[in-house]
């Protein structure tokens, strides 16, 4: 396994966490969000009462923060016992812009505090200063949000490693969190490795690469072998690399199926070989956008 799994699990329903390198533990299957594709309030009141989700993956980009705090109060389910990840858009990048940003979406989401806390992009896009020091400055905002508990968990989104040297460069605090793309189309090898170095834990979303993966041959051959589905053997195979994985859906029976990863395990081999499918191909943006 790249990385290994923590004996500690998501009370009370046993979900395996990671370790951040603040000591919290982080669940390492969450429900992710989008903008893209539509919300659906029952596939998430079900994700959380039927499936043992914890971990809700969002950001203000995506519009439904506020959806969510209506999900979460209908479900029941303790504000403790849950992992809220949402993210900054480029927008509200700067020092006080990122602190009022975070407030807004915590009432947005209806709480006190945000599990995690991300940067959702390493292009800031401010007029009359570069992306280094508008993301210097906006990290320290980061920062100060962490240190005052209003964040219990901060990270990046998207970065790449002279990103991430620069905030080394730049600023105190470690991202706890980088969160990329990654399936077996995208296994940015080099990029988890350093991060890794750095006990950055390491995300990935779009693990199915949007459906892609789901008709590969050699996916379709694992998921008869082992008697679980593609998507079965994509997030497996995400987890078992040691990568927090964020699958989305709006269907309960998807969300479901992507949930019952953990009652088998694949072969060494079967993950050797899913690395192998590895050609760069991004299916969430263009690499070629990033500064």
């Amino acid at each position: 396994m790249g990385a290994r799994l923590s004996m500690a699990t998501w009370a009370p329903l046993g979900f395996p966490t990671l370790r951040l390198g603040n000591g919290l533990h982080i669940p390492v299957l969450g429900l992710g969000t989008s903008h893209q594709g539509g919300y659906s309030h029952d596939a998430v009141v079900y994700a959380l009462q039927k499936c043992g989700i914890r971990h809700i993956d969002t950001a203000k980009r995506y519009g439904c923060e506020l959806l969510l705090q209506k999900a979460i109060k209908e479900s029941d389910v303790k504000r403790e016992d849950l992992w809220i990840t949402t993210k900054l858009w480029h927008s509200d990048y700067g020092y006080e812009n990122t602190k009022q940003a975070c407030l807004d979406s915590c009432k947005r989401l209806g709480v006190q505090y945000l599990d995690l806390y991300l940067v959702h992009w390493p292009n800031a896009q401010v007029p009359g200063k570069s992306n280094r020091e508008i993301r210097a400055e906006t990290w320290r905002a980061m920062e100060d949000l962490y240190e005052k508990g209003i964040c219990r968990s901060i990270g990046v989104s998207n970065f790449l490693i002279n990103h991430l040297e620069q905030l080394k460069e730049d600023c105190k605090i470690t991202p706890h969190v980088n969160q990329v793309e990654y399936h077996p189309f995208q296994r940015p090898q080099e990029l988890v490795d350093y991060c890794r170095s750095r006990n950055i834990v390491f995300e990935g979303y779009c693990p199915l690469a949007k459906g892609e993966a789901l008709t590969h041959p050699i996916i379709i051959q694992l998921a008869k072998k082992y008697g679980k589905t593609p998507a079965q053997i994509c997030i497996r195979w995400s987890i078992q690399n040691g990568i927090v994985t964020i699958p989305k859906s709006t269907k309960i029976e998807r969300i479901r199926e992507n949930c019952e990863v953990f009652d088998f395990i694949l072969a060494e081999d079967d993950v050797a070989i899913i690395n192998g499918m590895h050609e760069g191909r991004h299916v969430s943006w263009d690499p070629s956008c990033i500064v």
